[in-house]
């Protein structure tokens, strides 16, 4: 099921998802939002258990997470 929305966007990110829609980088204004969309929900999901990892520790087999996070930091808190 969807459900239509009324989104406002600057004018330069209006003309990105037209260009991007007629260079073939998705079916339509709404796909190419939907999916950014999907990528920052799975982005903050995995910050989340960044942040668990990090606070909680006890966990080796996850030490890489740690390790490339100290390398490439993001805002976690």
């Amino acid at each position: 099921m969807t459900t239509q929305i009324a989104v406002r966007l600057p004018d330069d990110l209006v003309e990105y998802l037209d260009a991007t829609v007629r260079a073939g980088g998705g079916t339509s204004r709404a796909d190419i939002v939907a999916r950014a969309l999907a990528r920052e929900r799975r982005r903050e999901i995995a910050l989340r258990e960044a942040i668990m990892v990090r606070d909680q520790g006890g966990y080796p087999d996850l030490d890489g997470i740690v390790e490339f996070q100290a390398a490439h930091p993001l805002a976690l808190d």
